[in-house]
């Protein structure tokens, strides 16, 4: 009898946001809970990146630079990723059109604690742990 052991991959999460220090903060926050993080300052920027390399879970500020915002982000990246787990992230409720946010999203208000958004982002993909291979 052989025993196989599968090593636990980190989750990989696309992070978009426009202010670079919570970016940064953000970004170091959820490596050092073991996620995997790409940061993109851009709905374009995060699109390239969602159209050529694999990710777990978009976590998108709502207010972005650049003539798209978080909620057309997602509505763009669920249509080239139908079933990727989407949290937004705002300063307030009032930027956050419900009805325009994509089906089965979270949102979480700013100012957040990067540790309770790390354990929001695990639930957004449906596990406490990190994701296996496939």
């Amino acid at each position: 009898m052989t025993l196989t052991i599968v090593e636990a991959l980190p989750i990989r999460v696309l992070l978009v946001e426009d202010e670079c220090l919570v970016s940064e903060m953000v970004a170091e926050s959820l490596a050092r809970q073991g996620f995997c993080v790409h940061t993109a300052t851009s709905g374009t920027e995060a699109l390239q990146h969602l159209a050529s390399a694999p990710v777990d879970v978009l976590f998108t500020d709502i207010a972005l630079d650049g003539g798209m915002d978080g909620t057309a982000l997602a509505q763009r990246a669920r249509s080239l990723l139908p079933d990727l787990p989407v949290v937004y992230a705002s300063g307030g409720m009032q930027m956050f059109d419900v009805a325009a946010r994509v089906p089965h999203s979270i949102f979480v208000a700013k100012p957040y604690d990067p540790d309770v958004v790390g354990r929001v982002l695990r639930r957004a993909i449906g596990t406490g742990a990190a994701r296996l291979p496939a």
